[in-house]
């Protein structure tokens, strides 16, 4: 007999940025408004999933998210702010340009993280493992409401990837077999014992 679904998790990366289309980091640092791209992939979201009875809407406390997902606030659905959903913090690489130095600090970087030094981090940034410590947090703040049976959560690139290996109970070291996009939406059931993703990286109310 299959265990029954007590809680379905919708998440989505926030829409397009300015900064996203550039190419530039923006991270937990910089709050970012949508840019006319990111506000149409908003729409194409909310056109796809309006008719999902969502209990409840958690966001990260930067703007771009609510942003995202506004037009569900619209109808009156609740929403709650937390900071365990925001971006991780990139530090001193934040807004700087795309330059040929920039990426290769950026890519070296995740080759330590892949590599197990998960403590790395930049100067002012944050490190995956202390983005996992804040994203258990705001975790056990969604899991407490057993109401709340259909969850959107709206959040960032990187904070997502991580997230995705919290849930699935898999080393932080497998966070880029995640891919995401702007709008890209993961689909997650709670059975009571271990959460399952039903719905990979859909970008289908995209096209």
């Amino acid at each position: 007999m299959e265990s029954p679904i007590l809680k379905t998790l919708y998440i989505v990366r926030h829409g397009q940025t300015e900064l996203n289309k550039l190419g530039i980091v923006q991270g937990r640092g910089r709050d970012t408004d949508l840019n006319d791209e990111g506000r149409r992939q908003a729409s194409q979201f909310f056109d796809a999933y309006q008719k999902v009875p969502f209990d409840k809407i958690y966001i990260s406390k930067l703007k771009r998210t609510q942003q995202s997902i506004q037009q569900f606030i619209d109808l009156g659905i609740p929403f709650e702010k937390l900071s365990g959903l925001d971006e991780l913090a990139w530090g001193v690489l934040e807004g700087q340009p795309s330059t040929p130095a920039n990426r290769a600090a950026f890519l070296k970087l995740i080759r330590n993280w892949l590599a197990g030094k998960l403590d790395t981090k930049f100067e002012g940034g944050e490190s995956p493992n202390e983005v996992k410590e804040r994203q258990l947090e705001a975790l056990k703040t969604i899991m407490s409401h057993p109401e709340e049976k259909n969850v959107l959560i709206c959040m960032h690139g990187r904070a997502m990837r991580l997230f995705m290996c919290v849930l699935l109970n898999k080393p932080l070291t497998e966070m880029e077999t995640f891919p995401h996009q702007n709008l890209v939406l993961y689909k997650v059931t709670w059975d009571g014992s271990k959460y399952e993703i039903v719905d990979f990286n859909n970008a289908q109310h995209l096209r």
